[in-house]
């Protein structure tokens, strides 16, 4: 795609569904949540950002520069020196809106206190629980002795929570997952997991971010990366502000793989090893 002027590459676009818009190329929405409540923010020389409690309990890693495509790992610790307690994880495609429904949430469960953000709840049926806003949204649900599936009515996104025993050190290390979220036309699909024990609250913000109908602003020069069952509608064009100029040179900096990185990159979606072979991800992957 090209733009004939200036205008037409800044002018605004709402985008739905919003699973479907891709991200903003910058981590500033999803970061907010959490500086706004007093974290710390660092980096390294390579463009890697994190941000941590002031007791280094809750740890996030936007990581651009990382050594696979997972742009965002959010961890949680109950002691100084204890193997994380859960972990999420958000591929780079994931649409930074959904990310920021999560970061706000985690700010509002920390600032609660140890409970809220390390205790995932006792029961499956809790875990259950945090599928409400995917029935809510009426996206349907099937059970297997494996997984509970819920699938988007356009059939472009799925949710899938694991039944099955899941090693907690294989988790930390992002080989397993309790949940799994994929979303996109089959070829371009980003994915998000949480761990067996990130607090239902935190996983039903993913879930409620995730089903929003409100659409997501999008620019001219973002079109050209939307699936073509994504909608796009113009809005009144606006000036662009710092924020939107940092976000369309770094979209232009980056190949058609979102997130470069300093290894050879996995493929965009984690392997469907332990889903039944009924409902395996529509594009096979391997991880």
């Amino acid at each position: 795609m090209t733009f004939s002027s200036d205008d037409e590459q800044w002018r605004e676009y709402h985008v739905s569904p919003r699973y479907l818009a891709g991200s903003t190329f910058t981590g500033d929405p999803a970061l907010r949540p959490l500086l706004d409540s007093g974290w710390s923010l660092n980096g390294d020389d390579v463009g890697n950002v994190y941000v941590n409690t002031p007791d280094q309990r809750v740890r996030l890693a936007y990581l651009p520069e990382g050594d696979d495509d997972a742009l965002w790992k959010i961890t949680a610790y109950s002691s100084d020196y204890a193997t994380p307690r859960w972990l999420v994880t958000f591929q780079s495609g994931t649409p930074t809106e959904i990310v920021a429904g999560f970061t706000k949430a985690l700010a509002a469960a920390y600032a609660e206190g140890p409970d809220s953000y390390l205790h995932h709840g006792d029961s499956a049926l809790t875990a259950l629980d945090a599928g409400t806003p995917l029935a809510a949204a009426g996206w349907s649900h099937s059970y297997s002795p494996q997984n509970v599936y819920f699938q988007s009515p356009d059939r472009l996104a799925e949710v899938y929570l694991r039944h099955n025993h899941r090693d907690h050190t294989a988790e930390m290390r992002g080989h397993q997952e309790r949940w799994l979220t994929l979303a996109g036309p089959p070829g371009n699909q980003w994915y998000a997991t949480a761990s067996s024990f990130t607090p239902q609250k935190l996983v039903t913000a993913m879930n409620t971010a995730l089903t929003d109908p409100s659409p997501v602003i999008r620019y001219g020069y973002d079109l050209q990366r939307l699936p073509p069952q994504a909608t796009a509608t113009p809005v009144k064009p606006r000036m662009p502000t710092p924020l939107d100029i940092h976000r369309v040179q770094a979209a232009k900096s980056r190949s058609t793989v979102v997130v470069p990185t300093t290894a050879a990159a996995r493929p965009v979606t984690p392997s469907p090893r332990s889903l039944p072979a009924s409902q395996a991800p529509r594009s096979g992957y391997a991880r």
